[in-house]
């Protein structure tokens, strides 16, 4: 505290220059204190112009107002509201319980602003320059917002307890001395995260944070090229909804509605990993339109996530992986261009209940989307989507989808047991499309009839064989285990011989096929 500095009745301390006498009366009056020019270039905060003593006050006469500082005139509250003020020192508030109402517009704060552990009911600080805000552990009983700032060495809000409304809207984030622009692991908020059009330069980490209704970073630009996350936030719990998706630009736009036609659009984008594992979403998981600039190693993380509805509507990532292992979600929203390719899209134990895809997407790029899930065999994946696809009526699709299961399992087997799967493939379909098996026995038992026709067929006993029929000895051999009383009592010679024991061998292979598939069937069902 300056010396002299100290409550004294409603007159002010005597070491006070003009400008913060000034800040002191308003302070009382609970009115607004504006030292701007009205020139837009010299009040810009972020800008070069320089402000003089005219427009500065110490942080320590800021400080003192808001922890002891004088009572409010009759009638009126106080209330600290500054606008283009430039603030020299550190206002350090550390610890401190701050009553009066805090309110900073377009102001220049020239070090850190350090409220660690400190109480407020509200904090507004607007359009304000800040080297940093170092805030763990802070209290409020209200809102923070800070829209429009700029921090040219991040933000810490570790353990921070925000009683409603946390608003970033438009804030210029610079990293830190860890990579992070903006520390807030732990972090709880009553209300909305409000992070609209943020920009973001290292490390975004919400880790283990809490957020009473919704996370929205709708058209924020996330870019880290330091580390390998842009941003890190498992164990995520947010009790409606995070969006990752467009904002409208300029003043018709409305926060989280659709912009009016003509509104111009800036996406969400992000440029580095993004990790959301283990986070609980109560409503959606919003990813439409969004952009993810990954490296080789980079991921979109969302392992063991539980989320109502995903809404993986952004743009195919040209490089990285997506990481869906353990995720359960009710509704997975989709379209066909929005995931990876083969080797980058990871499903392991991701479970949905039903599909909604936006836009056309046919059995065939869903089965890609299948088999892009792991690089080797998976069944787990395959009968994940049948199943949901039987759910829905489409029992025909869901055939298609073990069959190409079965296909898939084939690749891996050894040799042996790979040729008896083209044969189960070509003759029933692996169980699958049993009505094949009906088609195989009758190109073969008309090709019997008419070949067996002309051959040369002799009685193996003189007197003691039935009459002669090609139609009933060719299906005799054609059967195996039923007897129809042909077969026994012919002689066939040369390649009469090898043709009937070529239909007993189809046979055999026809009906352990059909067996093979029906076991099958019977065990899905």
């Amino acid at each position: 505290m300056a010396e002299g500095v100290g409550p004294r009745g409603g007159e002010p301390p005597e070491d006070l220059t003009a400008a913060e006498a000034g800040m002191w009366q308003a302070f009382r009056n609970g009115s607004v204190y504006d030292l701007s020019s009205g020139d837009t270039v010299v009040d810009d905060p972020h800008g070069g112009h320089p402000w003089g003593p005219e427009r500065t006050v110490r942080a320590l006469i800021v400080c003192w107002l808001l922890l002891d500082g004088p009572p409010a005139l009759a009638g009126r509250v106080s209330s600290l509201k500054l606008v283009g003020v430039r603030i020299s020192g550190p206002l350090d508030l550390a610890g401190g319980t701050v009553v009066p109402y805090v309110e900073m517009r377009g102001c220049r704060f020239e070090q850190d602003v350090l409220l660690p552990e400190a109480r407020f009911t509200t904090m507004r600080m607007v359009d304000c320059s800040i080297p940093r805000l170092e805030a763990a552990r802070l209290h409020t009983e209200g809102d923070l917002h800070l829209p429009r700032c700029r921090f040219l060495a991040g933000i810490r809000l570790t353990d921070a307890r925000i009683g409603t409304d946390l608003m970033l809207n438009q804030a210029v984030l610079h990293r830190d001395r860890s990579d992070r622009s903006l520390a807030a692991d732990g972090m709880s908020v009553g209300q909305d995260l409000q992070a609209e059009m943020l920009e973001s330069h290292g490390e975004l980490s919400l880790r283990g944070a809490t957020i009473g209704v919704s996370l929205s970073l709708r058209g924020a630009r996330l870019v880290n090229p330091y580390t390998r996350l842009a941003l890190n936030a498992p164990q995520l719990t947010v009790e409606r909804s995070l969006y990752l998706t467009p904002a409208g630009v300029g003043a018709q736009a409305r926060s989280g509605m659709t912009p009016a036609q003509g509104t111009r659009i800036q996406r969400f984008e992000c440029e580095g990993g993004v990790r959301l594992d283990d986070g609980r979403f109560g409503d959606a998981v919003d990813f439409e339109g969004a952009s993810f600039s990954l490296t080789d190693e980079q991921e979109l993380s969302l392992r063991r996530v539980q989320t109502p509805e995903l809404r993986f509507l952004g743009e195919r990532p040209r490089r990285g992986r997506v990481v869906l292992s353990g995720a359960k979600v009710v509704n997975l929203m989709d379209r066909a261009d929005s995931w990876p390719g083969p080797g980058r899209l990871h499903m392991g134990g991701f479970t949905y209940e039903n599909l909604v895809p936006r836009g056309p997407f046919p059995l065939a790029l869903r089965l890609r989307w299948v088999d892009a899930a792991s690089a080797e065999y998976n069944p787990e994946p395959y009968e994940r989507l049948a199943a949901v696809l039987r759910e829905s009526g489409a029992d025909e699709d869901a055939r298609e989808v073990l069959l190409a299961k079965q296909r898939r399992r084939r690749e891996s087997l050894p040799l042996a047991a790979k040729l008896w799967g083209y044969a189960q493939d070509w003759t029933v379909a692996y169980g699958y499309r049993p009505g094949r098996a009906a088609v195989w026995m009758a190109v073969l038992w008309a090709a019997g009839s008419l070949a067996f026709a002309r051959a040369d067929h002799p009685p193996l006993k003189a007197g003691e064989h039935p009459a002669w029929n090609p139609a009933l000895f060719a299906l005799d051999l054609l059967l195996p285990v039923i007897d129809l009383g042909q077969a026994g009592f012919w002689q066939l010679r040369g390649g009469w011989q090898w043709l009937s024991v070529a239909f007993i061998l189809l046979g055999w292979v026809l009906a352990t096929t059909v067996a093979a598939g029906a076991t099958r069937t019977l065990r899905r069902t």
